[in-house]
């Protein structure tokens, strides 16, 4: 992605705070594709508060794979849709789009982010503030509340009546202007968490914020099962450390010259629940202690031809993190210059002096890519921070997506989690995202190669990167599995990589549905992890045919039935899965039992699935679908929990406890044990009911 630097301020020194500050940015921008390679908008942009018409409705062609088919079709009618804004061509498999809604008037060409949910509602984030939609109707989604205040992510999350929104950019304000903070050192700068009290949701309140020295690019919100009275938050900011002057207490050098370094660290905030108020940091605990800087690939083909081409053409373009950066002409320019002038020239640069700047913004930006820091004694260290941290309370476990690692944490004490265990992969270039299967004996990771920037789903770049790294959790470690990565080539220029998802909760099977960006979506089975595939699918063509600009769903999250998207540059995408072979209407059903008071992008929440015979349905499809049963034996359960559903009071419990006394016998035999004893379950918990 082109990350754009400010005016250098002095010679050599200023030119490399500026690259430095250049490639840590390009760094932080992952998951910020709001401008493409010319730096324009995603969309057609309205200043703030201005009167900017929303997008107009229009139609597109769809293209409906037939669910029956078992494997994905062949083509992919994905690749070579026909691009738009809002008439791009569209393809769907073993899904149903509901809804498709556009972002109102101040929102609109400004980048949407992450989502969370309470009750009824979605809460998009986006760059210029955050967005409540009602979804009580999914065909029309409602528009609850449009807040301007903006500050990059603006990822959100909930916990009662309150909203937290990140802020990491440097021209987030304290008072929510859209002015910006055009200063180096400010007391106008909000970079870290804002709370807002949403017990009114169609009229927040903002009433507090927490500031840290990297800002939040992300941020996680922990309910500690034995803490009635706080809540938590991790707080994930891959900035430069802000200067001291602005916020005391934050030292960029490193923990060997000072142990009050604000790198090498997260930072956990406490939130009184009685007085949301006094939140605060307590601890800034140092997860990566003894890490060194992890391995990296380097460029795909692409790429390479890509840097070469840039090279013959006197751009000024680096390597970084696997990727291909570009220095916009006009600060290109502005760098040359300060060359120039380091030597003492005068008039145009030469290509010696592009050749030392282009060597310089290297060297800056590979040290930063490959750890940052080196020790005294020459070792090359690893993360200074996460990007995301996924918590899952009920299990006292985290999974972190930090930098070059994947981490599983201990959480049991949330103050101060601890390292467990720590992977790294050379086919991996930028550790995101984390989910856990709902027994947490799996997480998987995704790889958001060249920062959600770039196109990474081409047809010449491996496959196993910019993908999802599966992993078995085996005695507190992580045992790597396999790769999932979207399966359909993409353009050129299509933004395209892993990125955010969550588990749809299919009984008796771990069901991921994935945000590609510009890739779509995806669903896939992970149940065995060593063979994911996938099961359904919704793609769009790129915003547009000629350039790269970046669009396609930014997250897309199972919430009580529905699946929410938060598309990048179009709106809200709201969808719904439909029966197929892949996952069959008991399946959907036995899934739509599992309600939800709230749902957050960075929490995982224990999946229970109430008593019910879609549930017990659900595991007999899946019996059949893996030869569990024989075929007649197939046939009997289902009449049998057709009986016992029909019958009342005791000659239902009779019907079942037979039913369940049999299963008990066949476990033993199946090749299916395990949806055996599921099953099992499921018909003694109707039992019990």
């Amino acid at each position: 992605m082109t990350t754009r630097a400010g005016r250098p301020r002095g010679r050599t020194p200023a030119l490399s705070v500026a690259a430095v500050a250049l490639a840590t940015l390009a760094l932080a921008a992952a998951c910020a594709p709001s401008a493409g390679p010319s730096g324009a908008p995603a969309t057609p942009a309205a200043s703030p508060g201005s009167e900017a018409p929303a997008p107009a409705a229009t139609s597109s062609a769809v293209t409906v794979v037939p669910s029956h088919l078992t494997t994905p079709p062949s083509p992919d009618p994905r690749t070579g849709l026909a691009g738009g804004l809002l008439d791009a061509e569209e393809a769907i498999w073993n899904m149903r789009m509901l809804s498709t809604t556009p972002p109102p008037p101040d929102f609109i060409g400004v980048t949407n982010s992450d989502l969370a949910f309470t009750g009824p509602y979605a809460i998009q984030g986006n760059y210029n503030g955050f967005i409540v939609w009602d979804l009580t109707n999914p065909a029309a989604p409602e528009l609850v509340v449009d807040y301007l205040c903006p500050a990059s992510q603006s990822d959100v999350s909930v916990y009662g009546d309150l909203l937290f929104v990140s802020g990491e950019g440097l021209g987030g304000r304290l008072d929510c202007g859209v002015e910006g903070v055009p200063d180096a050192v400010s007391e106008d700068r909000l970079r870290g968490i804002r709370i807002f009290d949403i017990s009114d949701i169609r009229n927040p309140v903002y009433v507090h914020n927490v500031q840290t020295c990297r800002g939040s690019h992300t941020h996680t919100v922990l309910k500690h099962p034995g803490d009635r009275e706080n809540i938590y938050i991790y707080v994930s900011g891959s900035a430069p450390v802000r200067p001291y002057e602005e916020l005391p207490g934050c030292i960029a050098a490193p923990p060997f010259e000072d142990p009050e370094s604000a790198l090498f660290r997260i930072e956990v905030i406490q939130v009184p629940l009685a007085d949301p108020t006094r939140a605060a940091i307590v601890s800034s605990p140092r997860i990566f202690d003894d890490l060194v800087a992890a391995p990296m690939h380097g460029l795909a083909p692409a790429d390479r031809e890509r840097l070469e081409r840039a090279q013959e053409e006197g751009i000024i373009a680096v390597e970084a993190a696997g990727d291909v950066f570009e220095l916009p002409p006009e600060a290109a320019a502005q760098w040359l210059a300060a060359a120039v002038a380091e030597r003492g020239g005068t008039g145009a640069p030469t290509a010696a002096d592009s050749a030392a700047v282009r060597d310089q913004l290297q060297a800056m930006i590979t040290e930063v890519f490959t750890g940052g820091v080196e020790a005294p004694d020459g070792t090359r260290l690893g993360p200074t921070q996460c990007h995301d941290i996924t918590v899952y309370p009920e299990l006292g476990l985290a999974g972190g997506a930090c930098e070059g690692y994947g981490l599983l944490l201990d959480i049991r004490d949330p103050v101060n989690p601890s390292r467990m265990d720590a992977v790294a992969d050379s086919n991996f270039a930028y550790w995101h995202s984390a989910t856990f299967n709902n027994d947490a004996t799996t997480v998987l990771f995704t790889d958001e190669w060249g920062g959600g920037g770039g196109a990474k789903c081409r047809a010449s770049d491996p496959p196993e990167w910019g993908a999802n790294a599966i992993y078995s959790i085996e005695n507190g470690r992580m045992v790597f599995q396999s790769y999932y990565k979207l399966p359909a080539p993409q353009s050129d220029v299509e933004n395209c990589v892993a990125h955010n998802g969550s588990l749809i909760p299919v009984p008796g099977r771990d069901i991921k549905v994935q945000a590609w960006y510009q890739g779509g979506i995806s669903v896939f089975d992970f149940t065995d992890p060593a063979n994911p595939f996938e099961i359904a699918f919704h793609d769009r063509g790129p915003v547009n045919e000629e350039r790269m600009e970046s669009a396609g769903p930014w997250s897309v999250y199972w919430y009580n039935g529905l699946i929410v998207s938060s598309e990048i540059a179009r709106g809200l995408d709201v969808l719904e899965m439909v029966p197929s072979y892949h996952l069959t209407a008991n399946e959907i059903e036995a899934a739509n039992t599992v309600r939800m008071e709230e749902f957050n992008p960075q929490g995982q929440p224990r999946k229970v699935w109430p008593p019910s015979f879609p549930r017990a349905r659900a595991l007999v499809d899946q019996l059949e679908r893996s030869g569990g049963l024989t075929a007649p034996r197939i046939a009997e359960v289902r009449t049998e929990l057709d009986r016992a559903e029909a019958e009342p009071g005791a000659t239902r419990h009779g019907i079942l406890e037979a039913l369940a006394g049999a299963l008990a016998g066949e476990a033993g035999t199946s090749a299916d044990q395990r949806r055996i004893n599921l099953l099992m379950e499921a018909v003694e918990d109707l039992l019990e009911s």
